[in-house]
Parts: C-alpha cells; structure tokens; sequence
C-alpha cells in the first residue's frame, strides 16, 4: 500500500499586512449616523491596503464579503483581493457614493461606512479626522466630515 502526504503550500504573505491599520471605530451598538468610523491608509493602492484592514474588520465586525469603493479615490480599482483567509470583491461607483466613502459589506451581518481619509493627509488632521468620524453622535457624511476639519 502506497501512502501520499500532501503538504499545504506554505502562503505568501498578504501585500500590505505587515503594518498596523490606522482606523478608528464607533463603539457596537451605538447610533450609527452615516459613517461607522474612519480609516487612513498609506496609499491609494487598494490591493496593498485593503488586506490589513478586513483582516481587522473580520475579527472584530464579521467577515466582510464585498467592499465598494469611489473611483476619484483609488487610481486603479481591482475587481478582487486577496486578503489572506478570503477573496474580497471590489466593486465602485462614481456619483452614486461619496469619494472619502468605503463601503464594507458582509453576507451575514449588514453593511459599514468608513470615512477614507487620503493618505497625503496631514497627522493633526487624520486624528481630527478620525476622531470625529468615531464620535457616536456624529451624524456627518464622509464629504462633510472632510469639508468641515480643514
């Protein structure tokens, strides 16, 4: 009798993963205005930076299925991403959502919005920025937000 182990292949680590997400977050359960919170990523690659992010957000909302994102925003927009325990869809529009919008949505759970705050953004900014977009009685668009911290 002949016997075959068949090794996984080891992973190849997830572009993007090995820095630490700037997002803030409004507390579960709490009135949710229009955004749900803010995240400030390093670039405008969304394959780089989306991984490190649902990795974040799966743990600590649920598994996100599908992200959509403003075309203004992102140079080049990829139909799918790999984020390490699952393939992420990507999908955009262009009037229909907010530029500084990122959409999260998940099969089981319902759906999110972060306020995207560009990656050229000043540091004092970001954290204004973020810090308001967590504040639960924050009730601002992500557009309005942007206008009203400069």
């Amino acid at each position: 009798m002949t016997t075959t182990t068949v090794r996984p292949m080891p992973t190849e680590p997830v572009p993007g993963s090995t820095h630490e997400v700037r997002m803030s977050l409004k507390p579960l359960g709490e009135t949710r205005g229009m955004v749900d919170g803010a995240w400030w990523p390093r670039s405008r690659d969304l394959t780089r930076e989306l991984p490190s992010l649902i990795a974040v957000l799966d743990d600590c909302w649920a598994r996100i299925t599908r992200v959509t994102v403003n075309v203004r925003m992102w140079p080049h927009i990829p139909a799918k991403v790999p984020t390490g325990s699952h393939v992420l869809r990507v999908g955009w529009f262009d009037a229909e959502q907010e530029p500084a919008d990122l959409c999260l949505l998940s099969y089981h759970t319902g759906r999110w919005d972060l306020l995207v705050i560009p990656p050229e953004c000043e540091p004092a900014r970001a954290a204004q920025l973020m810090a308001a977009a967590a504040d639960v009685h924050n009730i601002q668009s992500a557009t309005a937000l942007l206008a009203d911290n400069r």
